[in-house]
């Protein structure tokens, strides 16, 4: 078996963290990974990973390795990705990062009509509420909201969400509706347990700012949950507008202290820097900036 595979399967293993995780991945049974990856430490003659009945986890020197073949095959992948800007059609697997609720209510969405237009491209689209290193994780492009903070990353913005602070009628004809921000301290308001500055909602008038701790007896880590527990009639949330537009448009929220000014956060499509930018995430950018620019302003 040639080393491009074996470096692709051992990346895989510790991605996954499991024999039957990359199997599935990379369409290959797990005794077949367990032997590949056997085969590889007997011929470097280092032991790369650590075996448990939950988790595999890579040794020091499998982390350095790790870490190399993670290099190899992103260039080997972006020579041929280069390829693809010659009179190709673009083509191949785009790896795409977002949060649960940009892709809920953005993304997939226009996902249909991408493919449609591109059918030889797979789309990949991960999951997370946390930012990660794009390079390691061989993704393409990631969508960031808020401050970008990597100065590594290439960032295109793609426009701004205004947070809206909202409650269901239920819940405000069980609880009153707030008129003033220091109303706020006697609701029931929504947290997001992994980001506190989420938790400090600013609010902006001819007075001046001033700044709300939400409190309240739901947290989760999840910004869906929040939004799908205010929609039940859990409390109060300050969740973005494109995720609560719809719902506020047809009544099944109400936006709140609309005489204030809450905070903005930009949204933007990152990627690593490379000289030149694949086919297949050039024409995904081209088509994400043209939908989003009337939808995110």
């Amino acid at each position: 078996m040639d080393k491009w595979t074996e470096m692709r399967v051992f990346v895989e293993s510790v991605r996954r963290g499991s024999f039957s995780a990359a199997g599935r991945s990379l369409d290959l049974s797990p005794s077949a990974v367990s032997k590949l990856l056997s085969r590889l430490e007997g011929r470097l003659g280092v032991r790369l990973l650590n075996r448990s009945t939950r988790r595999l986890s890579p040794t020091e020197g499998g982390r350095a390795y790790f870490d190399q073949c993670v290099e190899i095959l992103a260039d080997i992948e972006r020579a041929e990705d280069s390829l693809t800007g010659f009179g190709h059609t673009p083509a191949g697997t785009l790896r795409i990062n977002s949060t649960p609720g940009f892709a809920k209510h953005q993304l997939l969405p226009l996902i249909l009509e991408f493919q449609a237009r591109y059918p030889e491209i797979t789309l990949e689209l991960q999951l997370t509420g946390q930012s990660i290193d794009l390079v390691a994780e061989n993704v393409d492009l990631a969508i960031r909201l808020g401050q970008l903070k990597d100065t590594s990353l290439v960032g295109i913005k793609l426009g701004v969400s205004r947070r809206i602070v909202c409650a269901s009628p239920d819940y405000l004809a069980r609880h009153g509706t707030p008129t003033t921000p220091s109303d706020l301290s006697a609701h029931n308001c929504l947290r997001l347990s992994t980001h506190e500055g989420f938790n400090r909602w600013r609010f902006s008038d001819s007075s001046g700012t001033q700044v709300i701790e939400a409190n309240g007896n739901f947290v989760t880590d999840n910004v869906e949950a929040l939004h799908a527990h205010a929609l039940l009639g859990g409390g109060v949330g300050r969740l973005a507008a494109f995720m609560v537009a719809g719902d506020i448009a047809c009544g099944r929220l109400v936006a709140l202290l609309p005489d204030y000014d809450v905070e903005q956060q930009q949204i933007h499509a990152v990627y690593p820097h490379r000289k030149h930018l694949p086919a297949k995430v050039k024409v995904f950018l081209d088509f994400l900036a043209g939908k989003l620019a009337t939808a995110l302003g």
